[in-house]
């Protein structure tokens, strides 16, 4: 039986996962924690009963191990049952439910001087850690709800890679050429999307979704608070999804 299990994984490790859970642990204490990412085929399955304790057992193993990445956590040992590592169980779930299963993604924020807090949408898609130092518990969840919904890649400007900026730059420069204004004129329209573009990629920069009339940077300053890093996993992304056959 352990041998077909194996033979049936093995078969559908190639098929797409592009379906799944966020899973959220914190460590001892709230200055830290981690998100796990499980994946399968189907919404049906992501939200089945066999997936869904599978994937927070496996979390609890995560939690509990302190590894720091897949391919170590797919060698622990399961927290009940029999004790099979994780990836034997994965195995014998993927024969018994008959769809591929992944554990796609470890990430973990640890706070030095503040506070982990999480965020998970309703749906378990998404996930946040944000690492707040200073504020609430209030503004914790609202700053992690914002960056659930906004998708920020980074903190602040300092954090952009200047490749990044000048190819940027390069694209609105090459926009820019085709209009017949002054140069000087020309340089502040770049200037100004290259200004737009890093709000909207930094969370101190972005619209705060509650209110549209203030920046994530200004209400944390008016809270006299700070974010020092956040993780933020949503399901599949980055994952192209495909026809099986």
């Amino acid at each position: 039986m352990r041998k077909s299990g194996v033979a049936k994984a093995e078969k559908k490790a190639g098929r797409v996962a592009a379906e799944g859970v966020i899973l959220y642990r914190e460590y001892a204490g709230g200055n830290g924690g981690l998100l796990l990412e499980v994946n399968c085929e189907t919404d049906f399955v992501a939200k089945e009963e066999n997936f869904l304790r599978f994937a927070n057992g496996v979390a609890d193993v995560a939690q509990r191990s302190g590894v720091e990445g897949i391919e170590e956590l797919e060698t622990q040992k399961m927290l009940s049952g029999d004790g099979v590592r994780v990836d034997e169980a994965r195995k014998q779930l993927v024969a018994k439910i008959g769809e591929n299963i992944s554990l796609r993604r470890l990430g973990r924020l640890h706070s030095k001087g503040g506070r982990v807090s999480a965020y998970i949408h309703h749906s378990g898609r998404v996930g946040v850690l944000v690492d707040l130092h200073g504020g609430d518990v209030d503004l914790a969840r609202d700053v992690a709800m914002h960056i659930a919904a906004s998708r920020p890649q980074f903190v602040t400007e300092a954090e952009l890679p200047a490749d990044l900026l000048a190819r940027e730059r390069e694209i609105y420069r090459a926009q820019a050429s085709e209009s017949d204004k002054p140069p000087e004129i020309i340089e502040k329209m770049i200037n100004g999307k290259v200004a737009k573009f890093v709000n909207e990629v930094t969370l101190l920069g972005q619209d705060f979704v509650k209110d549209d009339k203030t920046t994530v940077g200004k209400l944390l300053k008016s809270r006299g608070a700070s974010v020092a890093a956040f993780l933020r996993l949503e399901v599949a992304e980055g994952i192209e999804k495909g026809i099986d056959t």
